[in-house]
């Protein structure tokens, strides 16, 4: 994938860092989004670039439609293409039944993980579908399993807004298929990284282990794995399909 160009909202931390650290080790030059943790996105630049790769950090906050789009501007001022999207960044809340939940928290759910997920998906097909003079390319989506089993009695919201997305992948799929541009979705299951502890529980991926066939929480780079096969050339028959990777949730 030498000179090819990977955007990934949510480059930072967790799932999305695994995903830029090996898609630079896969040749690909990495634009990392990140919402407010400069250091921690400057950090995953420097691992890229010391590995002899080519990445750089880009702040935007995916709930804010122009951040996104400037995003989208930046990147391809930068780098001068654009070949690959992997629409990661989302968010989760403290716990709570649905009917405990504010409509603020609705509100900024939603506006991340739904609204900001399609508007990002609208940005990149700009750039890559041969409609609009791009060269064609592969958006990856980042769902959850939460989509599938609706998370009651924790993250409702979450689930509900996980689940638009694996919509969003089946539509614009099909879409755009004849367009050059692949659009897959994976659906995590429980993972061991740092959105636990946004929500509250750092511990709910080890704690849930019990639930899981496989008896274990996966890990950023299995899912990032996964990401990588997605994007490359070997899923080049493959799109509007949604992956399970739960470990058999």
């Amino acid at each position: 994938m030498s000179g090819n160009v990977l955007l990934i909202t949510g480059g930072s931390r967790g799932i999305g860092r695994a995903v830029a650290l090996k898609a630079a080790a896969a040749g690909w030059q990495v634009a990392i989004n990140y919402a407010g943790n400069h250091a921690a996105a400057e950090a995953v630049v420097e691992t890229i670039r010391q590995g002899g790769g080519n990445g750089r950090a880009f702040q935007a906050d995916v709930g804010e439609p122009a951040e996104v789009m400037a995003l989208f501007h930046q990147v391809s001022v930068h780098f001068g293409r654009l070949d690959g999207f992997v629409n990661n960044a989302g968010i989760v809340d403290q716990t709570a039944r649905l009917d405990e939940m504010s409509d603020e928290r609705l509100e900024r759910m939603f506006r991340v993980n739904t609204l900001g997920a399609v508007v990002a998906a609208r940005e990149a097909v700009r750039r890559l579908s041969t409609r609009h003079g791009g060269s064609g390319g592969a958006i990856v989506n980042i769902s959850s399993m939460a989509a599938v089993l609706g998370s009651p009695g924790q993250y409702v919201d979450y689930a509900a807004s996980k689940g638009a997305i694996d919509t969003l992948t089946v539509g614009l799929a099909r879409e755009v298929a004849s367009e050059g541009v692949r659009v897959n979705a994976i659906r995590p299951g429980i993972i061991d990284t740092e959105i636990h502890a946004s929500g509250g529980l750092p511990d709910r991926a080890r704690d849930l282990a019990h639930t899981i066939p496989m008896q274990r929480p996966g890990t950023a780079d299995e899912i990032a794995d996964t990401v990588l096969f997605l994007l490359s050339p070997q899923a080049s028959y493959i799109t509007g399909a949604i992956l399970n990777v739960s470990g058999g949730r």
